[in-house]
């Protein structure tokens, strides 16, 4: 136990310091980012002009949450994967003694640390802006979406990762996220939610993995009636199966894996 965790810090703390000298980088790809903010005038404007079972400041609240979790759930390891199987580079981690994902993971946590400064100045400039959302949860709240927001983070890590792993047959395994992310897009909260799908339609979305990566944390910052209970086993549930079937693919993969000097 020592040991990982000896090897653990030693991996964040290099990362850390690999992305702490793209500030400026980061700082760039968090307003990239910034669509929720901009869906929130939206549907402020739209939610006093019709009934959709939240108020104006209930949707300032929640996108700001969206944009929150997506600053710390935001993964690129199928574009890493890809180059690393198509230049063969993937053959140098295969020659070391831990798992490349592991190199894959350590790399996007410290990237959250590193985003946290910035995160916190845009977060101080939207209160300066919309003074009357200002609200403080409780503890027990704002532990449980530290929680959560992880666990999304770990899902949605082990969704990506779980596709890159079909870059040992094909060289675009890339092109399979973006397709997928279609649905993460329009299905997790992100775009709106799920207070405004049919009841219908939102019984089938909740089955899926979509909404527990925004959506469920989300509602549990900003104080939104949610089964916790429930989103807990999905999360959980979900991870496990792309956890089985990352593995699954991993090792039928390197069966076939003829990168340079593998």
């Amino acid at each position: 136990m020592q040991s990982f965790f000896r090897k653990a810090s030693t991996l964040l703390s290099v990362y850390y310091a690999y992305m702490v000298e793209y500030r400026a980088e980061l700082l760039l790809w968090m307003l990239s980012g910034t669509l929720p903010l901009i869906l929130m005038g939206v549907w402020v404007e739209a939610s006093r002009e019709g009934q959709f079972g939240l108020a104006p400041l209930d949707f300032i609240r929640y996108f700001l949450a969206v944009f929150l979790i997506r600053q710390f759930t935001v993964v690129w390891v199928v574009w890493e994967f890809e180059r690393e199987i198509v230049e063969g580079k993937l053959s140098f981690r295969l020659l070391l003694p831990l798992d490349p994902g592991w190199h894959h993971f350590a790399s996007h946590f410290a990237e959250r640390f590193a985003r946290l400064p910035f995160a916190v100045i845009l977060v101080v400039l939207f209160f300066t802006l919309y003074p009357q959302a200002i609200w403080i949860p409780s503890l027990s709240n704002l532990l449980l979406f530290l929680l959560v927001t992880f666990m999304a983070f770990c899902l949605r890590f082990l969704m990506q990762y779980t596709f890159s792993m079909l870059a040992f047959w094909t060289e675009r395994a890339s092109a399979i996220e973006q397709f997928w992310f279609l649905f993460y897009l329009f299905l997790s909260g992100m775009i709106a939610p799920l207070e405004i799908f049919p009841p219908v339609v939102r019984a089938i979305v909740e089955w899926t993995p979509f909404p527990y990566m925004i959506y469920f944390p989300a509602t549990i910052l900003v104080g939104l009636p949610t089964n916790v209970v429930r989103g807990l086993l999905m999360m959980l549930g979900w991870s496990l199966i792309f956890f089985g079937l990352n593995r699954w693919l991993w090792h039928k993969g390197l069966r076939q894996y003829s990168g340079m000097g593998a």
